[in-house]
């Protein structure tokens, strides 16, 4: 199947329970968009979490951003930017002939292969949340800036 092809796609996901329905930073229903906190709901959801939450730290970032790149590389698209912070990754990758989410399945999906392989925490539980998001960048401003926001400006608000 042939896509009309964006330069690239901004592809997010969360880490398993760090961003639940309802949450206080605001929250996006898949058939309704972004909606206002709801506190009791979030607390809802909180309190049916199958597992604990687990951050990731240094090395695990650092596994899954490799995991990405390796991908990328066996796929022939082009990684602009992979962030894992600690409770969500950033990636921005151009990915000619695939879907946003296709290509965001995959690169979670192999990720997760390597946490689980280097980190034994992570079997037999989620590490990611369902889903994610991903948005067509269509212009070379839009590219600059998903960029620049998804690498350095991360980096810059000291988010972890």
């Amino acid at each position: 199947m042939i896509y009309n092809d964006p330069i690239a796609y901004f592809i997010t996901w969360t880490v398993y329970g760090t961003f639940l329905q309802g949450d206080s930073r605001w929250w996006r229903q898949r058939t309704r968009g972004e909606r206002a906190p709801q506190p009791l709901l979030e607390k809802w959801h909180r309190e049916r979490l199958n597992h604990d939450i687990v951050l990731l730290d240094v090395e695990q970032r650092q596994i899954v951003e490799l995991a990405i790149s390796r991908h990328a590389l066996h796929r022939g698209w082009h990684l602009w930017v992979a962030n894992a912070r600690s409770n969500h990754v950033h990636v921005v990758i151009t990915a000619t002939n695939y879907a946003g989410s296709t290509v965001r399945e995959q690169l979670k999906a192999n990720s997760t292969r390597e946490l689980r392989h280097s980190f034994h925490l992570f079997l037999g539980r989620p590490v990611w949340s369902v889903g994610g998001d991903w948005q067509c960048i269509n212009s070379e401003d839009e590219l600059h800036q998903v960029v620049t926001y998804a690498g350095e400006s991360q980096d810059r608000m000291d988010r972890k």
